[in-house]
């Protein structure tokens, strides 16, 4: 990890004053400036109604790390309520189990969370819910500034920040913690992964991405309670996969979520595709996909969800193909189909993959059928494919993986798709003159008519 030189600076007097003090932020190279403006605006005005209102979490962590943060919340002792009645028509509340307020200004949207209490102290239903695991199912339950840090996962992420005396307030060394490169659970750590199995998930995203080490007491209890991600609606698992293997450190991540026996939570029917020495195919196709989202986040290139599912069940999609043609005497393009449902349907199961992307993902397959044709009709057709680019990088990969015919299947749709017309006509009667189309077979049938016979 590394540190920005200002960030996590000694004070004059040699210490970093740490616990409940607060902390001059310009010790750390942190001032208001580089707060979102909008930010600042939601705090002015809570502060102005007597509010307590500080920016809090991950975009402190990230300043203090010299990482530009995505977006910045900010946390309050105003009931939701309250907060919508200061900002009205630009105040939304959402969520049930977490009720928040999203403050918005053209396309930013500040979040604005209330103080969150103990749950001990509380036993209505509406505000306060726990399963029989131990996982909170609603948390509504209001407090104060410090019982809300306790409340928070890691020591680096309960960090508030007060931009109108510029302090930063750590009630658990997360300061520290954070020069030390360590992530730490706040409270028992069995404890809170039970209360929100996803921080299992969230601890691995921080390791890759904040290039953290996860301190050994919130460490173990992982392995005895990933079967708990189990429990999570199938919806946010799905959200938490996309924040996991799109945050521009998928390989990492990849690495650690099987390292933590978290990968096979995510993805149980991906299991019986791997082998010891992880070298299978589907293995070696989940790394090539995931090296190259990691390129493209770095080169600021768009992404698409449905190129990485595509790509993590190509595999698992062939073999339930070749099953459906050798059992059910399926035709090619019936056992794709089938096996498209067969594998989605199981899929969504664990994370639900909104329409919009398992659309993408049929389309993505069926065009690695579709590129297998080579004739002037098939190949235009194939080339004004809105999802052609998608199929064609999938194609490359799959050449690099299986290599055999496939390699020059892909290096003729790469050379086709960069040529002019005249190329273009040249490469088709070239591929026409080596596999030539079967001529099928008309038969005639000749018609025995009676010969009527005529009577005298």
């Amino acid at each position: 990890m590394s540190v920005t030189s200002s960030a996590l600076s000694k004070s004059k007097n040699g210490d970093y004053r740490y616990g409940k003090n607060h902390i001059k932020a310009s010790q750390y190279g942190i001032h208001p400036r580089m707060i979102s403006r909008n930010a600042l605006i939601v705090i002015e005005k809570l502060q102005r109604q007597g509010y307590q209102a500080y920016v809090v979490g991950g975009c402190i962590r990230d300043l203090l790390l010299g990482k530009q943060p995505k977006d910045f919340d900010v946390a309050t002792n105003a009931r939701p309520e309250q907060v919508q009645q200061i900002f009205q028509r630009q105040c939304r509340l959402v969520g049930r189990r977490f009720r928040l307020a999203h403050i918005m200004f053209g396309r930013e949207i500040i979040e604005v969370a209330t103080f969150r209490g103990n749950h001990q102290q509380h036993h209505n239903e509406r505000q306060s819910k726990q399963s029989d695991e131990g996982m909170i199912l609603r948390d509504n339950v209001y407090g104060t500034l410090e019982q809300d840090a306790e409340r928070r996962d890691f020591t680096v992420n309960a960090l508030y920040y007060n931009p109108q005396n510029n302090t930063i307030i750590d009630y658990f060394n997360g300061l520290q913690d954070l020069k030390d490169g360590k992530l730490k659970i706040i409270g028992e750590a069995k404890v809170r992964y039970q209360e929100d199995p996803v921080r299992m998930l969230r601890s691995i995203r921080f390791m890759a991405k904040l290039d953290m080490f996860l301190q050994k007491a919130s460490d173990l209890p992982i392995f005895q309670l990933a079967p708990l991600l189990k429990n999570i609606p199938p919806a946010r698992l799905f959200d938490e996969s996309l924040k996991l293997l799109q945050n521009g450190y998928g390989v990492k991540t990849y690495q650690l979520l099987r390292q933590y026996h978290l990968f096979e939570q995510l993805f149980p029917s991906l299991i019986p595709y791997f082998t010891e020495k992880s070298d299978s195919f589907a293995e070696r196709l989940i790394l090539a996909s995931l090296t190259s989202t990691d390129e493209r986040i770095a080169d600021n290139l768009r992404i698409n969800p449905a190129f990485l599912f595509a790509a993590f069940y190509w595999y698992p999609l062939r073999e339930k193909v070749e099953i459906l043609k050798n059992e059910g005497g399926l035709h090619n393009h019936d056992a794709y189909a089938l096996a498209a449902n067969d594998i989605l349907d199981s899929v969504c199961r664990t994370l639900a993959i909104p329409r919009r992307y398992t659309a993408v993902i049929r389309e993505i397959w069926s065009l690695q059928l579709q590129l297998l044709k080579r004739n002037s009709r098939s190949a235009e057709r194939v080339m004004s494919s809105p999802k052609f680019r998608a199929a064609f990088d999938l194609l490359v990969m799959r050449s690099q993986i299986e290599g055999g015919d496939i390699v020059e299947l892909a290096a003729w749709w790469h050379e086709y798709q960069f040529s002019n017309e005249e190329q273009r006509q040249k490469l088709l009667q070239e591929q026409h003159r080596k596999n030539p189309p079967i001529k099928k077979k008309h038969y005639r049938y000749r018609h025995n008519k009676k010969t009527k016979v005529r009577t005298s």
